[in-house]
């Protein structure tokens, strides 16, 4: 017999799970789990409804649809139900079906946190209008909202791709160029008129492009960083010679550390939902790989380790 779903606290919801995906964070955490440490519950990008609201939850109602990206310090999506911070949570967009806003809350909180509350520019406004941003790691999870939002907030927007495939994928999403991360950008970038970025998102390989980065920001320029780099970086010349502004974004500080402004999580979510339902966004949802099981977890994560995905996968539904 099922125990049954636990009582929230505090500010919480307990929510039921409809979908799941499945991203490089949980298959990071997957490998480096020791052995013999206790065990816990992976999964962070989620889908369901409301079962019970916590005597401090605000703007929810038992019933309500809503979508998240949780908690790393708390147990995960990868349950029937979860007990999560309504600050972290909104209502998930009208338009879409479970499996499809599963897709969205990590990767548009890390794209949308990454450039319009580390760097200095609005999701709606005309400040960015005309500058020209890099997208590296263009069709994947975070990618996949990075060139949708820099589009919407005015970016001219060149994406990095090395299949015929993924390059399609970040065109369809907005980018105006696409070059070929697999081999050097300098003379690709060139080759498209342009000398400077005002903006590099490096979502792929810190250590990889570090150099190449240093050669394509413009001075005064702002680079966004989401990838632990494996070892120590030259941050001199070009990067001091040019003050750039170096932004590191890590979507669970806000959790992780109690911050005042968590609930800026939830009116981020709030506000991508209305932009998906209004048709200026689109989910990165690609594919449903089947009920919410040890199997079909499984393969997702072999999937996403392999790197050829692109946008993401989701799980939806329980045996």
């Amino acid at each position: 017999i099922a125990p049954p779903p636990p009582a929230p606290q505090g500010h919480q919801l307990c929510i039921a799970v409809q979908a799941v995906s499945v991203n490089p964070v949980d298959t990071k955490l997957r490998r480096n789990h020791a052995a013999g440490a206790a065990e816990r519950i992976l999964g962070f990008d989620a889908a369901g409804t409301v079962l019970a609201v916590g005597p401090e939850a605000e703007d929810f109602d038992v019933g309500d649809r809503v979508y998240y990206a949780g908690d790393i310090t708390q147990p995960g999506s990868n349950a029937q139900w979860q007990l999560v911070d309504s600050r972290l949570v909104a209502p998930m967009p009208t338009t879409l079906d479970f499996a499809q806003a599963a897709a969205l809350p990590l990767v548009t909180l890390t794209a949308c946190e990454l450039l319009f509350c580390r760097m200095p520019f609005q999701l709606d406004c005309s400040r960015a209008r005309g500058k020209h941003l890099l997208v590296i790691g263009g069709a994947g999870g975070v990618g996949s909202m990075a060139i949708q939002l820099a589009r919407h907030a005015g970016f001219r927007v060149t994406a990095t791709a090395s299949r015929e495939a993924s390059q399609q994928w970040c065109r369809q999403l907005g980018a105006e160029a696409v070059v070929d991360h697999s081999m050097p950008l300098g003379p690709q970038v060139r080759a498209l008129g342009i000398e400077h970025f005002d903006v590099v998102l490096n979502l792929a390989d810190t250590d990889a492009y570090w150099e190449q980065i240093g050669e394509l920001i413009a001075p005064q320029g702002h680079v966004g960083l989401i990838v632990e780099p494996k070892g120590a970086l030259r941050i001199g010349d070009p990067y001091k010679a040019k003050s750039v502004s170096l932004h590191w974004e890590f979507m669970f500080t806000r959790s992780r550390f109690a911050t005042a402004d968590m609930a800026e999580q939830h009116r981020i979510l709030k506000r991508a939902a209305s932009l998906v339902d209004a048709g200026v966004l689109q989910t990165p949802h690609t594919r449903t790989i089947g009920p919410i099981n040890a199997d079909t977890l499984a393969q997702a994560h072999a999937l996403v380790e392999s790197g050829q995905t692109i946008g993401k996968l989701t799980l939806a539904g329980w045996d």
